[in-house]
């Protein structure tokens, strides 16, 4: 474990190490040449680790992910600086997120009390909803890039907390469009699943995994075995 100027001095010093990476003299010309587009399928890569390291892998596993990721937010954060309006640095990132988490927990930064976790959430909700005001639709701010059935959840969780009556009717006569008919039959499950209180995303990625043992366990070996 490291005090608090520990901790310091270690982001400093991975912050130096991207610098140096993107230094014109002397640094890493892939690091260079890549954007905050360009390094999507790597972010995603890197998540998808962590979620994996975190429900199925060790402390060490974990500890290794959460330092890949983390790299990630170093490096976008380094290339902003030195785009020509600069826009921001990892001091503004830190400090944004920092402030964020303050606003949204005023029952332990502010004057407001919470007796339960359902309090909790309201008063996170309320806060969130402030910094957000501006939207103008509930289903705003849901991530189209969210695997589909983490986004289906999503946007019916928004309906639910807004009031609002489920989808009625369809967008267009799509009677001959086999996929578009079994994705409404998909989606009439993941919404069951939302009211079961089940992770469909998660619930998913167990069953695979279940799936890929018992694959595993019964595939012939390649060592000549």
């Amino acid at each position: 474990m490291h005090d608090d100027t520990g901790l310091e001095a270690e982001v400093r010093e991975l912050s130096d190490v991207v610098e140096a990476l993107l230094a014109d003299q002397g640094g890493c010309g892939w690091n260079r040449a890549q954007t905050h587009e360009s390094l999507v399928t790597y972010l995603v890569e890197e998540c998808a680790e962590l979620v994996e390291a975190i429900e199925d892998g060790t402390v060490d596993d974990r500890r290794e992910e959460l330092g890949d990721v983390l790299y990630q937010v170093v490096l976008h954060a380094a290339i902003a600086a030195r785009a020509s309006d600069g826009a921001f640095d990892l001091a503004d990132v830190v400090r944004d997120v920092r402030l964020k988490t303050v606003r949204r927990h005023p029952h332990v930064f502010g004057g407001e009390d919470a007796a339960d976790v359902d309090d909790i959430v309201r008063l996170w909700s309320a806060a969130k909803a402030v910094e957000k005001a501006s939207r103008s639709s509930a289903y705003d701010g849901v991530p189209r890039g969210l695997p589909a059935l983490s986004r289906a959840q999503k946007l019916e969780g928004r309906r639910v907390a807004a009031g609002a009556a489920p989808a009625a009717g369809r967008a267009a006569d799509t009677a001959d469009d086999a996929e578009l008919v079994w994705g409404r039959d998909l989606l009439a499950v993941v919404d069951e699943a939302g009211r079961d209180g089940i992770d469909a995303e998660r619930a998913l990625r167990r069953a695979v995994r279940e799936r890929e043992t018992l694959l595993r366990a019964v595939e012939p070996r390649r060592d000549g075995a």
